[in-house]
């Protein structure tokens, strides 16, 4: 029994580091979206689109 806590202790601990590490990269990846979309307004605007 005491095996088998290890276990699930061990893959609670790994599904919460993935967790945290999963929204830091999503938070990044958006930032990084939202800088290509106003690079692109920028390159748009200063060739003269609408």
């Amino acid at each position: 029994m005491k095996h088998l806590f290890k276990i699930a202790f061990a893959l609670t601990l790994c599904v919460v580091f993935i967790s945290l590490a999963a929204c830091n990269t999503t938070k990044g990846f958006g930032t990084d979206i939202e800088k290509a979309g106003e690079g692109m307004k920028n390159s748009a605007e200063r060739n003269g689109a609408q």
